[in-house]
């Protein structure tokens, strides 16, 4: 039997011990991560970063209080994150969350350093309203400093701080060249993809001329979507190049979309007579899918002319990549404009050709010249190649270097944004494949991986009937109340069972 004292001593003891737990778990900080992409453990990449690490790295989360459910839990995220970064280098980074919400000069001081308001809807006795919050971190290392703005409930967490991080504690960073002379897009035409690479490259645009080639401080040459003929004496610069442990990323246009005449031409570079020495071909096709992109059609519908999203095969978008390969790991959707198949079929057997990104099963192609009849109705039947390739790496011998390595696109403008009034955002990943594949290609830190780990869109294949469609959708309604409901039950039998056994303990004095 219990008496009344030992009762309360066990009670005693209960909360001494949660006590105890929860001050440990503070100490000694573990989880576990069931996430596909392990979203929520910090990568080798991370690691090698920290391990680097000759001096400490202060992070101030400048973070305001009593947030919108889904941004709140971003705060909790970020604050977990940085317990993982502070435990595995053992306190070379230092963090601290502050609210300048409650202090006008600490408000003034996040500012400062970067980090702006932004205006969120919180909802408060009934009524919407308009709250100002900071959401930014600033992160100092000796004298240098660098600011995350706005952390987002949907961003790359781990990849804002290590790049952050990479950022102000390296010096030492590969070079990327973009060439320039053939037509091709400058950087300021390319502004996403300059801004990610920024992070672990130096970049600058160098133009081959009749005395000089590839520069000696350059690690990685990128030829992206050139459209005018180069010099057939210059191609040896690539040689050279190649020679001397260089390595080259190509995204070649061998046709052209011109949507404003409603047409497709085929385009010559000679960039592609140096890739067939090595037996890779980029086909002067349009690849079209079922699986793309739309364009907006102006028609006509009485009095008024209406703007109508028209499917528009030529721009595929491309969902099919090679599996645990760093250039395309964790990418989910990357949209090509008139990308072209590439052939490898006759490639030097003494190199490895793995290839990176594929067509739907529902794909084909066309050959120009040819006129784009955007009111035309698609069906199944125009679709006969599956699973074209569109992208490849090459490694081996090539030029006599044995550690050689090439990545190949049959499309370059899926990473240029264009100029003037014609800019447009590219998605997330068609800058990530661009940017992971010049990182394998420099020096593989696998920091840019990181940027798809991220809560991302995951649609339903379309391909999958309505009726599935309408199962799936009822059981991710209903389910989650039913185990609810269960769970209930199972408490208020479980709290019964245990009234009836206090009901009948004898308690002595």
């Amino acid at each position: 039997m219990y008496t009344k004292k030992s009762f309360y001593t066990i009670i005693a003891l209960f909360i001494g011990v949660v006590i105890v737990l929860n001050f440990l778990s503070e100490k000694l900080y573990t989880r576990l991560d069931f996430t596909a992409d392990a979203r929520y453990s910090l990568s080798k990449a991370t690691k090698n970063i920290l391990d680097d690490l000759s001096a400490p790295v202060t992070i101030t989360a400048y973070f305001s209080e009593n947030l919108p459910p889904d941004v709140e839990k971003t705060r909790e995220d970020l604050r977990d994150m940085l317990i993982e970064y502070s435990n595995y280098s053992g306190g070379m980074v230092v963090y601290d969350f502050v609210d300048p919400n409650k202090d006008s000069k600490i408000e003034m001081k996040a500012q400062q350093a970067g980090v702006r308001p932004v205006m969120i809807n919180v909802r408060e006795k009934d009524q919407m309203k308009q709250q100002k919050a900071y959401l930014g971190v600033v992160l100092q290392y000796e004298d240098k400093s660098d600011v995350i703005p706005l952390v987002r409930p949907d961003s790359p967490l781990e990849y804002l701080l290590s790049s952050s991080i990479k950022k102000i504690a390296t010096t030492d960073k590969p070079t990327v060249a973009f060439l320039q002379g053939n037509g091709e897009p400058g950087l300021d035409e390319m502004l996403q993809l300059k801004e990610a690479l920024s992070v672990t490259h130096d970049m600058k645009e160098i133009t081959f001329t009749d005395t000089s080639g590839v520069p000696e401080d350059i690690s990685t040459l990128a030829i992206i979507a050139p459209a005018d003929s180069i010099k057939p004496e210059y191609l040896k610069y690539l040689d050279d190049f190649i020679k001397r442990g260089g390595t080259i990323l190509f995204g070649l246009n061998r046709v052209k979309g011109i949507l404003t005449e409603a047409r497709g031409v085929a385009v010559n570079t000679g960039f592609n007579g140096w890739l067939n020495k090595l037996g890779i071909d980029v086909k002067q096709n349009f690849v079209i899918d079922e699986q793309c992109s739309n364009i907006m059609v102006t028609q006509q519908q009485g009095m008024y002319r209406i703007n109508t999203p028209v499917q528009f095969p030529y721009l595929p978008v491309v969902t099919n990549f090679a599996k645990n390969n760093p250039i395309t790991t964790g990418l989910e959707s990357v949209m090509f404009p008139f990308v072209s198949s590439i052939d490898y079929s006759k490639i030097d057997t003494t190199l490895k050709v793995t290839p990176l990104l594929f067509s739907s099963q529902h794909s084909g192609s066309e050959t120009p010249p040819l006129y784009f009849n955007v009111t035309r109705k698609w069906k199944r039947s125009d679709f006969t190649i599956p699973h074209q390739t569109l992208g490849i790496s090459v490694t081996g011998k090539i030029m006599g270097n044995s550690k050689a390595k090439l990545v190949v696109f049959g499309d370059g403008d899926f990473v240029v944004n264009g100029s003037g009034k014609q800019m447009q955002k590219l998605q997330p990943d068609n800058i990530n494949l661009m940017v992971n594949a010049i990182d394998w290609l420099s020096d593989n830190t696998g920091l840019n991986a990181l940027r798809t780990k991220a809560i991302t869109s995951r649609p339903i294949d379309k391909n999958i009937s309505e009726s599935t469609k309408t199962i799936i959708k009822y059981v991710n309604f209903l389910l989650p109340i039913i185990l609810l409901i269960l769970y209930g039950i199972f408490r208020l039998e479980t709290k019964k069972k245990l009234r009836k056994k206090l009901a009948a303990m004898d308690y002595e004095e």
